[in-house]
């Protein structure tokens, strides 16, 4: 795995985590504020979706949410677009493998 591979992998799943404790807080099942989880360490770009969207990511952990042009390629596929949001799935090997061992429901 390369130095960059496993720093976006990182720097997602912090961003992974955060939006795992503001689930906790959300206790009305309307529209939540999430953070995107892109590899770019400075991004705070919100999310914007209901719990049950939220929900639906979270059921793969190798599944992320981020802003629409937030996707890294090289490491992810695009599994939905949604005006809000896009799903990216961690590629097969070192990616998926940060993604799963970094999983807080695991």
């Amino acid at each position: 795995m390369s130095e960059r591979e496993e720093r976006l992998g990182k720097n997602e799943a912090v961003f992974r985590e955060v939006n795992e404790r503001i689930r906790e807080v959300t206790i009305i099942p309307a529209e939540t504020q999430f953070l995107c989880e892109c590899a770019d360490a400075s991004c705070t770009a919100p999310v914007s979706m209901t719990l049950s969207a939220y929900e639906g990511v979270r059921a793969n952990p190798r599944h992320f949410l981020v802003v629409p042009g937030h996707e890294v390629l090289e490491v992810e596929d695009v599994v939905e677009e949604h005006a809000a949001f896009t799903v990216v799935r961690k590629k097969a090997g070192d990616p998926a493998e940060i993604a799963i061992a970094t999983d807080p429901r695991s």
